[in-house]
């Protein structure tokens, strides 16, 4: 994934797909995990980012034109 909007449509894609039961509660869990801790450490650097005055944009949050 390449920024928060492919994260996004994927986590929707996999909803729609454990609620049609075209993908196992267990798999959906562990991607929704995976995508959580992504979102833990983006959440980091921008608390990181405020502390230490950084204005540099983060690549992953920046959205397609």
């Amino acid at each position: 994934m390449k920024n928060i909007t492919e994260l996004r449509s994927d986590l929707m894609d996999n909803y729609v797909k454990m609620k049609d039961k075209q993908m196992e509660l267990k798999e959906g869990k562990e991607l929704a995990n995976t995508a959580g801790k992504v979102l833990t450490s983006l959440k980091i650097e921008l608390v990181y980012n405020a502390m230490m005055g950084i204005k540099t944009p983060i690549p992953f949050l920046q959205l397609e034109k």
